[in-house]
């Protein structure tokens, strides 16, 4: 899941070469609260899922650990 994840952020940086690991943060990625809910959304919608979501989703391992609950 975690490729899944990176393609969408590629995706939504328009950068094919942007490095993500678990460890990655948002913040690192310069994405703000309102580009994670829209990236949570576009990978709830490919995933068929729905999560909620936290203050608490700081990382790409974060939000790859909620997704996988969901």
């Amino acid at each position: 899941m975690l490729e899944t994840i990176t393609k969408a952020l590629r995706d939504y940086k328009d950068d094919q070469e942007l490095a993500v690991t678990e460890q990655t943060t948002f913040e690192e990625l310069e994405l703000d609260s309102l580009d994670v809910v829209e990236l949570a959304m576009k990978l709830e919608e490919e995933l068929s899922v729905t999560i909620e979501m936290s203050d608490d989703i700081k990382s790409v391992g974060d939000l790859l650990r909620v997704l996988q609950a969901a």
